[in-house]
């Protein structure tokens, strides 16, 4: 049980939703809508993309070798180091895996950074970039600025998994809690670089479904940007169980809510885009539905964030359903309605319509239905179940929770 959720998270993350939002949609269409011919190193970008497909294997090899790594996606020592550890092989390999991932982001950041900044046609200047590059430019500093932590943190668990180090042992005077610091440095901005492509790719389908422009172009850029900042300050909230102070909780509590003014006027402004036009597809679009779902669903997800970002309520609901439901509101029903929306948005466009379903089609429409439906009733129960304490990470339940 503990296997697949480690490995469900961990695919999900960096390999399903970075890779199609950030290096897929980010690869194709971030040249095109400056005007760029290509992107500025496009033989890293190739090298980028095998080391994706060997980090992957490496990932998956964490399952054919000894037990698999019943860790959780987070990998917290001491379930990941010393004596503790069922499986210590399998743990090397997820890690392995995860650094090799983690190389090929870097290099795919630094190329679309470079490129948005050296390569736009002449006479667009940054003011007046479209927001699907603004939103690739702000997850590629993210990834730059928080990759090297995580990189850090894995490398101490390999060593002290391997090499008899004892960053981790409090045994020996080593600290569990760094860990918690220094993969939640990483682990809370990998949340906004998973879901900023999603906004800019999301601006771009309403803009052009309302036939206008994204209302507040300036204020959506410098909410991105405050979401980015913001969201590398707060990684204690994950932490609120561990025994910090009062004061530090406040702050963390404080600055998380925070977070939700500039999303609030993100949400705002895409709302706003559609008030002022008549959109040219009609509800029965499957593109147009899916952003509406996107603003729907992102928004709920948030506002469970913003509960669980107050520390008092976080010590009881941390580590249950209500957690789980929450991020996948915002991943689940966000980030991935998002790549549906922009698959059958561009997919046409890319590969001349002739050949794939157009987005007012039977299919398109069939995918929208069952997948509102099918993620609505999985995620929507575990808010009751969070606020029944019903613990996350556990296979089996007492006859207490059978109702």
């Amino acid at each position: 049980y503990n296997v697949s959720i480690t490995l469900h998270g961990l695919l999900m993350i960096f390999f399903l939703v970075m890779p199609a939002l950030f290096g897929g949609f980010g690869n194709y269409f971030s040249p095109i809508f400056q005007g760029s011919p290509e992107i500025i190193f496009p033989r890293i970008n190739n090298f980028s993309i095998l080391l994706l497909a060997l980090s992957y294997v490496m990932v998956i090899m964490s399952i054919l070798t000894e037990y698999g790594a019943p860790t959780g996606w987070t990998i917290y020592p001491p379930l990941s180091t010393s004596f503790m550890s069922l499986s210590p092989s399998s743990i090397y390999f997820l890690i392995i895996g995860l650094l090799i991932s983690g190389i090929s982001s870097a290099l795919t950041s630094l190329n679309f950074f470079l490129t948005i900044l050296n390569m736009r046609i002449y006479g667009m200047n940054l003011k007046s970039l479209p927001l699907f590059n603004w939103s690739i430019i702000i997850t590629s500093v993210l990834l730059l600025a928080t990759l090297p932590i995580l990189t850090g943190a894995l490398i101490m668990v390999l060593s002290d998994l391997n090499s008899n180090t004892l960053f981790y042992d409090p045994t020996f005077g080593g600290d569990p809690v760094l860990y918690q610091h220094l993969f939640w440095f990483f682990g809370h901005p990998e949340v906004y670089i998973l879901i900023l492509p999603a906004f800019g790719s999301i601006s771009h389908i309403i803009a052009n479904l309302t036939q206008s422009l994204v209302f507040g172009n300036q204020s959506m850029i410098f909410a991105m940007s405050s979401i980015s900042l913001l969201g590398s300050v707060v990684w204690g909230h994950h932490m609120y169980t561990v025994g910090m102070e009062t004061d530090t909780r406040a702050y963390f509590s404080g600055v998380t809510i925070l977070i939700s003014l500039p999303t609030g006027t993100k949400i705002f402004n895409w709302l706003s885009t559609y008030l002022g036009s008549h959109p040219t597809l009609s509800i029965g679009s499957s593109t147009n539905v899916f952003a509406l779902l996107f603003l729907l669903m992102f928004t709920i997800g948030g506002a469970t964030g913003v509960i669980l970002g107050n520390s008092a309520v976080d010590l009881a609901l941390h580590d249950t359903y209500y957690v789980v439901a929450h991020f996948h509101f915002v991943l689940s029903l966000g980030a991935v309605i998002a790549i549906f929306a922009s698959t059958w948005y561009y997919l046409p466009k890319i590969t001349s319509t002739a050949i794939l379903p157009s987005p007012t089609s039977t299919v398109s429409l069939l995918n929208l239905l069952l997948i509102f439906v099918g993620i609505s009733l999985t995620f929507t129960p575990m808010h009751f179940l969070g606020f029944n304490v019903m613990p996350r990470r556990i296979p089996d339940y007492p006859d207490s929770f059978h109702s």
